[in-house]
């Protein structure tokens, strides 16, 4: 078998459609086997904004994996249940045999105001966003130690875990958060060659930014927001002309972290964001 990541096991978390799904389906492309769950129900503080994913979407992935000729072990798991998470990598590893990647992809987004966010929202946001993603290395980082063959492990941030952002304080405190995370971890596992990394993604055309919630925040007062209307905003928001960048060109930096091309990139904030950032 041939690929950048022949013979490896990857372990993404919100793999039901996405991100996720893209991530899934381009390092099984290049040949790794896949560990994928996602929640799979919706969170009542995001859903005035969007659905999250479903059991058929997560179906969906599978089949998509499956079709390039990979294994994949999909279960249904919320990434702020250790114990649950814990179960379903478990379940993974056991049939797949190893772990090398793990890339904590699952995320929300809801929108107010700083003082105005509701308990609600900042408590969910920060287990899924912060705690989740925790949760995700500390299930798998035991196995990838005892393995004794390194590895690679990445947390999707956001230009939100670089710079303010208005109108999404918990989760640009979130994603910040990540990044003191991945640097403590880069240190703490460099002498077992396990690689600890962020990516910063600016807006990607998902349906979490293709929701009215996102279209306010570029159009702050309208009754009726909509993407037409929030546009000139998503375009402001980058150097490049785009208003958003796609899943895949994440997937292809998540790619280029996980395989051996980036052996000795570790403590990296890598953004993949059409040029956000230097704005």
């Amino acid at each position: 078998m041939t690929g950048r990541m022949a013979g490896k096991v990857a372990f993404i978390t919100g793999a039901a459609r996405g991100q996720g799904r893209s991530h899934a389906v381009r390092l099984a492309e290049e040949g790794a086997d896949i560990i994928a769950v996602d929640i799979c129900a919706n969170i009542d503080t995001v859903t005035p904004y969007y659905p999250l994913a479903t059991e058929e979407e997560l179906a969906e992935t599978v089949a998509q994996v499956e079709a390039l000729g990979r294994r994949i072990v999909a279960r249904k798991a919320d990434v702020r249940d250790l114990d649950g998470l814990q179960k379903a990598f478990d379940d993974g590893l056991a049939e797949l045999g190893r772990i090398d990647t793990v890339v904590a992809n699952a995320g929300i987004a809801t929108y107010g105001k700083a003082w105005e966010l509701t308990a609600e929202q900042w408590r969910d946001m920060i287990d899924v966003n912060l705690t989740g993603v925790f949760h995700t290395a500390r299930v798998a980082i035991p196995a990838m130690i005892e393995a004794g063959r390194g590895g690679s492990i990445m947390f999707t941030s956001s230009i939100g875990g670089l710079k303010g952002v208005q109108h999404v304080a918990h989760y640009v405190a979130a994603k910040h958060g990540l990044v003191g995370l991945m640097r403590t971890l880069a240190n703490e596992l460099g002498p077992h060659s396990i690689r600890v990394n962020t990516v910063h993604p600016t807006n990607v055309d998902t349906i979490m930014i293709q929701n009215p919630g996102t279209y306010a925040m570029f159009s702050p007062g309208d009754p009726e927001p909509s993407q037409e209307k929030a546009m000139p905003g998503f375009l402001s928001l980058n150097t490049l002309p785009v208003p958003w960048v796609e899943s895949a060109d994440i997937s292809n930096a998540v790619l280029f972290l996980a395989s051996d091309e980036s052996r000795y990139i570790t403590g990296v904030t890598l953004p993949v964001d059409a040029g956000a950032t230097v704005k």
